[in-house]
């Protein structure tokens, strides 16, 4: 399930599911907009955390077999000694949510296409942490870790071998998946 949260989500959430249904053997639905939940907005820096995002998706879409929350309100972690990390998306290994952002998709993008292309890569990303991927060494990966930069998703275009094995094996990957960026 995507869950869209807050203006501007509706638009991205369509746009995600294109991406997911190209790699993944799982239904996707998409659900009405939501608001942004109070509780998760971290006023000191504007932006929303992205852990309690995913408690919020997991509390409200309790019985979906996986749920995806997209926003374009900026989104943060806690990474090492930084309290408050800017980040793309987040998603636990073997979890039941993620959320993403399209935020940073969009930050020295060429244009409007660009940015949906960054934000649809990253989609299929968080997705595969929860269907138990881990970052991915190999440059490409659509698995790869993004470094702390947006710009990783420039050069992936495409999940590896190995990752393909991994959620084929799992029962996760389309027959016949395609990437749209390969």
């Amino acid at each position: 399930m995507i869950q869209p949260l807050g203006p501007g989500s509706g638009t991205a959430a369509a746009l995600v599911g294109r991406a997911l249904r190209a790699f993944y053997d799982v239904d996707v639905g998409v659900a009405n907009v939501e608001p942004l939940p109070r509780a998760a907005f971290y006023a000191a820096r504007g932006r929303y955390r992205a852990e309690k995002l995913l408690e919020h998706l997991a509390v409200q879409h309790e019985d979906a077999f996986r749920v995806l929350g997209v926003t374009a309100a900026d989104i943060s972690t806690t990474k090492g000694n930084v309290a408050d990390w800017g980040i793309l998306g987040l998603a636990s290994i073997d979890g039941r949510a993620c959320v993403l952002s399209s935020f940073r998709c969009r930050r020295s993008a060429r244009d409007t296409r660009h940015a949906e292309e960054r934000l649809g890569k990253t989609s299929v990303h968080e997705l595969g942490h929860t269907f138990g991927l881990e970052h991915c060494k190999t440059h490409g990966c659509l698995m790869q870790d993004g470094g702390g930069t947006v710009l990783t998703t420039d050069g992936e275009r495409d999940l590896c071998a190995d990752c393909r094995a991994r959620l084929g094996a799992r029962g996760f990957l389309r027959a016949g998946a395609q990437s749209p960026w390969a």
